[in-house]
C-alpha cells in the first residue's frame, strides 16, 4: 500500500471517493450504502466495507453527523483535500472508486476526471447513471441508478464478495 494511505485493518473492501462534499455528489447515499453493506457482511469474520473520502465542501459536517448516526465512524475516514500529485497513490490504495453523483435541476455530472484517473490507475468504478458517467465508464465499471442507495449497496456488496471481478 502506498505511503500515507495504509489499508484499514480488517477491511474486506476499501471504497474510495474523490470530489466535492456537496449535495449533488451523492456522498450521503454512499454513506448509507456502506452502512447497509456492513450490516449484510457483518457475519463474515468481521470484515467490512471501509470508506476513504478525499475532498472538501459544505456538506462535510452533515456527512460526519450522518456517519455517526449510521454507526459507521470506525469504517469512514475523511482525509480532506490532498495534493493532485498524491492522487495516484490514493487510487492505488483503494479497491473501488464510488461516484454516486445525482442530477440536480441546475447540474448533472459531466466528464468526471476522477473516472479517468482511477481507470488509469487500474481501479474499478461504481458510478451512478448521472450525466456522462455511463459513457465515460463504458465496461470499466458498474453503473447503478442515481439516487438509489440500496442499488449502490448491492454493487459494493457484490464487489466485496468477488475479488476476481474487481481485478
Amino acid at each position: 500500500t502506498p505511503d500515507g494511505f495504509p489499508r484499514p485493518a480488517g477491511a474486506r473492501l476499501v471504497v474510495g471517493y474523490a470530489g466535492g462534499l456537496l449535495p449533488e455528489k451523492g456522498v450521503d447515499l454512499l454513506l448509507q450504502a456502506v452502512a447497509t453493506c456492513n450490516q449484510a457482511l457483518s457475519g463474515s469474520k468481521g470484515q467490512v466495507v471501509t470508506l476513504v473520502l478525499v475532498g472538501a465542501g459544505q456538506e462535510r459536517a452533515a456527512l460526519e453527523t450522518q456517519t455517526h448516526r449510521l454507526g459507521i465512524e470506525p469504517q469512514v475516514r475523511f482525509l480532506g483535500r490532498i495534493p493532485s500529485t498524491d492522487m495516484p497513490a490514493f487510487y492505488r490504495s483503494i479497491d473501488v472508486l464510488a461516484v454516486p453523483s445525482r442530477t440536480m435541476p441546475n447540474w448533472k455530472e459531466q466528464f468526471g476526471r476522477v473516472l479517468i484517473e482511477a481507470m488509469a490507475c487500474g481501479v474499478p468504478i461504481v458510478g451512478s447513471d448521472s450525466g456522462e458517467i455511463p459513457n465515460v465508464l463504458g465496461d470499466a465499471g458498474v453503473i447503478f441508478p442515481e439516487g438509489d442507495a440500496a442499488a449502490l449497496a448491492d454493487c459494493l456488496e457484490f464487489l466485496a464478495q468477488d475479488p476476481e471481478l474487481r481485478s
